[in-house]
């Protein structure tokens, strides 16, 4: 297990170079130089499924143990934390009588609830598979939940047996997922999920999630209103400029993060390996123009937050995607490129992960979450949290 988990960290330390090889055949003029390059475990694959909040989370948890010393060798098992987070999000969903998000997606928080409420447990002794060789796919699952909970959302039915439907819930899941064993052995010794967590010493309370938009004061919490928010968890709302620089002090200082993003964007260009905001709107662009935006480096739109609120409340951006950010890179006319990790397998020309521009995270975060330690001390002040 180590010398696989080692692998994947020499890979990540060349991935410029790799990147550019593949690139190149398809005649890149990207040149990419690390400013920061921070230790991440193996890319994984969602499949299809739409728990890109866990996988994500989890790549973040993995990449805490790793800078904690803690090792290379943990893989937590993405299925767990989904198959505890659904009846959660049915219970949700019953008792607001249907008129709330139920599905696949979550958010980062969700993550940290299930480590509070029921611990983690390591990919080895929970899959989510029957069928080990078998991609995952929620989709039946999904369907079959909410054909159950329909009946919540009827304003016909005038009274429901909670109880009922709550254990309907828990024995689709154990159908589909399988049962969540109670105790199980690991590298030697016995654990519970809750035990498991413990032995970790990842500390919930740790953690913080981080936003930025208009709507809301400054320096306050607010529940941020995206659909897969479904428990109206709380978040920071920091000035734009403040998130430009806890993102990049985060990297700088040796701390990754989660980051939650709209990927809907044209310019978001996974299997070309690179995300970016052009100056010039595609919809002027000429076919060639917009072609070229993956093979050389193209003037970015500067962000403000006047432009980056008008997208949110447009919908034009809106919280599709978790994903783990790993390293700060420049490109040869010192545009900043965050280097991001996915969870859609390694089949794209970067392996697996892909280069954000700073702009694409300034106008397309929804939010992230980081540990406390990672944030610059002015802002952590402003915000009342001690480090």
């Amino acid at each position: 297990m180590k010398i696989i988990f080692t692998s994947i960290f020499l890979l990540a330390g060349v991935l410029v170079i790799q990147a550019q090889e593949k690139t190149n055949k398809k005649g890149s003029e990207y040149k990419f130089t690390t400013v920061k390059n921070l230790d991440a475990s193996a890319v994984q694959n969602q499949n299809s499924t739409g728990t890109c909040w866990s996988f994500s989370s989890l790549s973040f948890f993995e990449s805490e143990l790793m800078r904690l010393g803690k090792g290379k060798d943990y893989n937590f098992s993405e299925m767990f934390v989904a198959r505890k987070a659904y009846p959660l999000k049915a219970d949700n969903y019953m008792r607001m009588h249907g008129r709330t998000n139920f599905g696949e997606g979550g958010g980062f928080p969700d993550v940290l609830n299930v480590l509070k409420r029921y611990g983690m447990m390591p990919e080895q002794a929970y899959t989510g598979k029957k069928d080990p060789s078998a991609p995952h796919n929620h989709k039946l699952m999904e369907t079959t939940l909410k054909n159950v909970l329909s009946v919540t959302a009827d304003d016909n039915v005038t009274k429901i047996d909670f109880e009922s439907l709550h254990n309907s819930v828990e024995n689709i899941c154990d159908n589909f997922l399988g049962k969540v064993p109670e105790k199980f052995d690991y590298n030697g010794k016995s654990y519970t999920p809750k035990t498991y967590a413990e032995a970790t010493g990842i500390n919930p309370d740790d953690y913080v999630f981080l936003t930025s938009f208009t709507h809301h004061p400054y320096y306050q919490k607010f529940a941020l209103e995206v659909p897969d928010n479904w428990n109206w968890e709380l978040m920071y709302n920091v000035t734009l400029q403040e998130l430009q620089e806890t993102m990049s002090n985060a990297i700088m200082t040796g701390y990754t993060f989660a980051w939650a993003a709209d990927v809907s964007e044209r310019y978001f260009l996974f299997n070309d390996g690179i995300a970016l905001v052009p100056e010039k709107p595609l919809s002027a662009m000429t076919d060639e123009e917009r072609k070229s935006l993956a093979i050389k480096p193209t003037k970015q739109l500067a962000i403000t937050p006047e432009i980056r609120q008008k997208a949110f409340d447009n919908f034009e951006t809106q919280d599709d995607h978790g994903m783990h950010v790993v390293g700060l890179f420049h490109d040869q006319n010192n545009t900043p490129f965050y280097l991001v990790k996915n969870s859609w397998g390694t089949g794209n020309e970067c392996d697996g992960y892909f280069y954000a521009s700073e702009n694409y995270l300034l106008y397309k975060t929804t939010s992230i979450m980081l540990h406390k330690k990672a944030l610059p001390v002015t802002l952590a002040k402003k915000l009342g949290i001690t480090q």
